[in-house]
């Protein structure tokens, strides 16, 4: 974790307010754009967010955090409560949604979903590539960042309200891409579907708040088998392999709990994982929040 301090809170849209973290000792963790950090609240909650600062800025992260009116505790804290001033720990940024290089790229945001596309932007612009941004939102009063990216990029940006003229066509949006375009999409569940239904699957990059609904078998009991400390963890049948292991001593770090997020990656080292989470685990890793064994025992580097 690294120790920031709230250098300023500043409203950027109805309802949504950009947070500047300052580094409290040293350089910040460098970053790349797409990725997120967690950021560990006073009031014992960690949520994640999306950098949308300047990678090149070592001295500051920015975050922007939208108010959900079912809130679990974040966004309430960060909108009622949080001052400036307050020391915060923040974890080293974590990138499950990188950009690639491509010469031409359509950006699709939703909502709060630009946060992450906004150093994605002004990277692609800066590599001189073709670059497009489609921005929608309810209105425009909703929409953070929307006044300040159009004034930087112009015609690049197209910042489209339902309210005045419904949804975007995604069709004729595929139908004009250049053959080598990538396209990256973050927001609302709907919006991600449009997309999907609409880009071929290998030239579409997303990024969801929520996970998508999989039906899995019933969860059955397994073993988990700690190899380093030579200690055997069961994990019961509806009780998630982080919590088995956390009551055992084994304290990972984690956040969403959704498996989005990355948080709890750990190693396997022998044992089939079931793979649960929604943003794809590398080869010998697993996100222990949602993710469980398809064999009896599972053997862990811990």
């Amino acid at each position: 974790m690294q120790r920031t301090i709230l250098d300023h809170v500043e409203p950027v849209a109805e309802g949504t307010v950009s947070l500047v973290l300052r580094a409290a000792e040293g350089p910040l963790a460098p970053w790349e754009p797409g990725a997120h950090v967690d950021l560990a609240l006073p009031n014992w909650l960690t949520r994640q967010y999306s950098l949308c600062g300047d990678p090149a800025d070592r001295e500051r992260y920015r975050v922007a955090v939208r108010y959900d009116p079912l809130s679990r505790g974040g966004s309430e804290y960060v909108h009622l409560f949080l001052r400036t001033g307050r020391t915060l720990e923040v974890s080293l940024p974590r990138n499950n949604f990188p950009l690639l290089p491509a010469p031409e790229y359509l950006f699709l945001a939703g909502g709060i979903g630009i946060t992450p596309l906004v150093p994605m932007l002004a990277e692609a612009v800066e590599a001189g590539a073709s670059a497009r941004l489609v921005y929608v939102g309810r209105s425009a009063a909703t929409m953070p960042f929307a006044a300040d990216l159009q004034a930087t990029y112009g015609d690049r940006v197209r910042v489209h309200t339902t309210d005045d003229d419904g949804r975007p066509d995604f069709a004729a949006l595929a139908a004009g891409l250049g053959p080598r375009a990538l396209v990256y999409c973050c927001g609302p569940t709907s919006m991600l579907d449009a997309a999907e239904a609409a880009f071929p699957s290998s030239r579409l990059h997303i990024e969801r708040f929520r996970p998508v609904a999989k039906e899995f078998g019933p969860d059955e009991p397994f073993d988990v088998r700690c190899v380093r400390s030579g200690r055997t963890v069961p994990v019961a049948a509806g009780e998630s392999m982080l919590d088995a292991l956390t009551h055992a001593g084994y304290p990972i770090p984690s956040g969403c709990r959704e498996g989005v997020c990355g948080g709890c990656e750990i190693a396997v080292v022998g044992g089939e994982p079931e793979h649960r989470d929604d943003i794809g685990a590398p080869p010998g890793r697993m996100y222990c929040c949602v993710s469980r064994a398809s064999s009896s025992t599972l053997d862990v580097d811990l």
